[in-house]
């Protein structure tokens, strides 16, 4: 077996949003007795939109 390693937290930012509350409604609903956070359900809805979006669109402007 090999050595533990104790795992990287990704950086992250603070961003502030509203969202309608049916889509909350919604997502709670999705996630209820699920292992899943509502933070961790939006940030995978919005990577698979990006992924989508540049599989339909690739990016015209490099990537910073």
């Amino acid at each position: 077996m090999g050595r533990f390693k104790i795992p990287s937290t990704p950086p992250t930012v603070n961003k502030t949003i509203r969202f309608p509350s049916d889509v909350v409604r919604e997502v709670e609903r999705e996630i209820q007795g699920r292992s899943c956070t509502f933070s961790a359900f939006v940030i995978a809805a919005v990577r698979a939109a990006l992924e989508e979006i540049q599989q339909e669109d690739p990016p015209q402007h490099p990537r910073q």
